[in-house]
């Protein structure tokens, strides 16, 4: 398999609840008019607490500066798995299961923390920008690494640093430590054709700022009827710098041969399991939960 390192240097921000109202020029802008910036990553999350917003440096500059707005200090590069070769855009929704041992647990093992947005089409996985060499030395023998560098897709050279890492304790349990929680209501996960957007923008800005619902018929769907259930990692705001937390809740699901979309927020994780699985998903990380 093939890993891409995009090209976008992210920032990762938390909105209060209160401060959507000035920053709605700007979501609507990075939403709707990608093409009047220069933007080209962009993830907007509500949850209960905030709003969390996933952009690129240059998107980050249409939002405006507000004590109503928090951004983690550290500057994210995202990786994408790619099943064959192609465009990471063309690739295969693969599940953030599918990928929790050969890049999750990896990263685990070696300290590295991981920030993850999954979407209907692929897993983003988010590392510091800092840990990027860490990464390609982890990595390097399970995928074959390329760079998207001005749009073109190249092949990643290794950085040369190999040496003086501290090897990891392969095989340690890897206990779940944090509160779960699993809401009562059900999710739906689709995707919008871009081709439609026009038509819908008014009633997306309606889900977006008041949470209405809008006709199947402008969405694709996994599967007609298919709903899905959130289970909620945290129970305090969780920070960036643990290791593993993806991983105490991915290789589990993985185990037990369970789909699941894992979003992480600014303050809180996130997996969507199907709505059928979430009596399985519960006792598979019970139990991991009691192994500590």
């Amino acid at each position: 398999m093939e890993l891409h390192i995009l090209e976008h240097s992210l920032k990762v921000a938390s909105i209060e609840k209160e401060g959507i109202e000035i920053c709605t020029h700007g979501l609507i802008k990075l939403a709707f008019l990608a093409s009047k910036t220069r933007c080209k990553f962009f993830s907007l999350t509500e949850t209960p607490e905030d709003y969390t917003i996933i952009v690129d440096e240059e998107g980050f500059k249409e939002l405006p500066q507000s004590n109503l707005i928090s951004v983690a200090d550290s500057t994210w590069l995202a990786l994408n798995v790619v099943s064959g070769g192609g465009n990471a855009s063309s690739s295969q929704p693969i599940g953030v299961t599918k990928i929790a041992k050969s890049v999750i647990a990896p990263l685990a093992d070696h300290n590295i923390s991981v920030f993850m947005l999954s979407t209907y089409q692929t897993d983003f996985i988010l590392v510091r920008e800092r840990d990027l060499p860490m990464v390609m030395h982890t990595l390097s023998s399970e995928f074959t690494l390329f760079r998207v560098v001005n749009g073109e897709t190249v092949a990643a050279h290794n950085l040369g640093i190999s040496n003086g890492f501290v090897k990891p304790k392969l095989g340690m349990p890897r206990p779940i430590i944090h509160p779960l929680s699993s809401p009562s209501n059900m999710f739906c996960v689709t995707s919008l054709d871009p081709d439609t957007l026009p038509s819908v923008a008014t009633l997306l800005m309606d889900v977006m700022f008041y949470s209405v619902g809008f006709p199947n018929n402008v969405l694709f769907t996994s599967a007609s009827g298919e709903l899905w259930k959130m289970v909620r990692i945290g129970g305090q705001p969780l920070g960036f710098d643990e290791c593993g937390i993806v991983a105490q809740i991915s290789e589990p699901l993985a185990t037990a041969d369970i789909p699941a979309y894992y979003i992480s927020t600014f303050k809180f994780d996130h997996a969507l399991v199907p709505e059928e699985n979430i009596q399985s998903v519960i006792r598979a990380l019970r139990t991991e939960s009691t192994a500590q």
